[in-house]
């Protein structure tokens, strides 16, 4: 069969769009992890983090379901619902949406851009629960906010909330991110452990001046990654709970992959955030997939998106700039 790809990114996490709002294609959660596995194989001729199904939603504009590289499935993707967000908005012709996900129906939204002529969307992330057992994370007591894990490290605190996706935050100096440990205890943390029966997404952040952070993520079923919206904003929030930075101000949040923007707002004991970053398309194709037989297929009729590509580059430029600077001083 043919299917119409869109290559697109947020903040350099990369995805396959593959839209099915007209018209599903029937497929079964084994060969949509089939697919994505066959897909998102860097070593093929495509490659990606992910894909992002987009399907029709009785209850929003659309509905989103995220498979990451391995197969398995999130329940959420911030920089993921940034690229549905511009390509549900874009092919209905608004600026304002609301998106299915697993969990939760989100409102998404076009922004001002955040660097000169790059595609800006404002996607909700929530809802937020420190409730460990929404993680899971097996111990006893019922929240895990900046303590000690001897097990994981003797010198880190963690914060443990999910978004919903579920996250792991410490607050580290520059030689702790400079070191091997965020590895060391993501892979513990992700194999077979007592804590995290399904795994869980490890971030290490280190403050920089006025207001903003460096975020590095280990993510469940990817790897270490060049950004993760959730990831981001998870890390933003905590950095809000220690004083670091306020709430409803823009916090800049710098990663591998460039910058976003997050926003986090508190009502009583509530928590949401604003995930505000690039939604960048990098090329439209073609192929031809057996369903059944996914690992071979065929690429046909490759666009590039040049320009988008070359303005995303200057951001990374001087993100990257920016961080060498502050990260080696």
């Amino acid at each position: 069969m043919k299917l119409e790809l869109i290559k697109c990114h947020g903040s350099g996490n990369d995805f396959f769009i593959i839209d099915e709002m007209e018209q599903s294609f029937g497929w079964s959660d084994e060969e949509r992890a089939n697919l994505t596995i066959s897909l998102c194989n860097r070593g093929s001729e495509l490659g990606a983090d992910g894909i992002l199904f987009i399907l029709a939603s009785e209850v929003a504009d659309a509905k989103m379901r995220v498979f990451n590289a391995d197969g398995s499935e999130a329940s959420m993707c911030g920089n993921g619902l940034r690229c549905v967000a511009r390509y549900v908005c874009e092919k209905l012709k608004i600026n304002e949406a609301t998106i299915d996900t697993m969990k939760v129906t989100l409102h998404v939204s076009k922004e001002s851009d955040i660097y000169k002529d790059i595609p800006t969307y404002k996607v909700e992330i929530s809802p937020v629960s420190f409730d460990v057992a929404t993680l899971p994370l097996h111990i006893n007591q019922h929240q895990l906010v900046n303590e000690k894990m001897e097990d994981l490290s003797e010198d880190i605190a963690f914060t443990a909330l999910s978004v919903p996706n579920p996250h792991l935050v410490a607050i580290v100096e520059k030689e702790q991110m400079q070191s091997d440990i965020q590895e060391e205890i993501s892979l513990y943390v992700n194999g077979e452990n007592d804590y995290f029966p399904d795994g869980v997404n490890v971030s290490f952040v280190k403050p920089l001046p006025e207001g903003g952070i460096f975020v590095r993520t280990y993510e469940r079923g990817v790897g270490f990654t060049n950004a993760c919206g959730t990831a981001m904003s998870a890390s933003s929030l905590v950095t809000c709970l220690q004083r670091m930075n306020t709430y409803e101000q823009p916090i800049e949040v710098y990663n591998n992959g460039g910058k976003v923007r997050c926003v986090v707002h508190k009502q009583n004991d509530t928590f949401t955030i604003d995930l505000i970053g690039n939604a960048s398309f990098v090329y439209q194709c073609t192929i031809e997939v057996d369903i059944n037989h996914p690992g071979t297929f065929t690429v046909d009729n490759s666009e590039e998106y040049i320009e988008e590509m070359m303005q995303y580059a200057k951001l990374q430029q001087e993100a990257s700039a920016f961080l060498t600077k502050q990260l080696n001083a």
